[in-house]
């Protein structure tokens, strides 16, 4: 991989990483939102709807949560010198796989194998 490639997914992944970072933040208020206005509500409904929303919104923040985590592995590895380097097997990714999933940490072959 060029310099000119690793600087590109570089600036890819803390692209990924700072919106995940302000998706994170717009839920963690939208729950804080949802869980306080639970106090006035007297209707069945009202409240079986906010609390689907709100299993939406916890479900979706951990998915991001994750993603971020693994955005900021990626950008680790770039830092440390083993950035495209299967963490399985210690093959190359291939840049196709990276510019599909930028924080990828397994080539193609031993994704599959590890179901990831």
């Amino acid at each position: 991989m060029t310099k000119k490639e690793l600087e590109e997914f570089r600036a890819q992944l803390t692209q990924m990483k700072i919106k995940l970072q302000n998706t994170i933040r717009g839920l963690r208020n939208e729950l804080e939102l949802v869980t306080g206005s639970e106090d006035g509500i007297n209707d069945m409904e009202d409240l079986a709807s906010l609390e689907r929303e709100s299993i939406h919104d916890n479900t979706l923040l951990a998915q991001q949560q994750r993603e971020l985590s693994e955005v900021i592995h990626a950008l680790s590895k770039i830092d440390q010198g083993t950035y495209g380097i299967c963490e399985e097997s210690g093959d190359t990714i291939s840049l196709e796989r990276l510019r599909a999933m930028p924080h990828a940490r397994y080539c193609v072959k031993d994704a599959k194998k590890l179901n990831r």
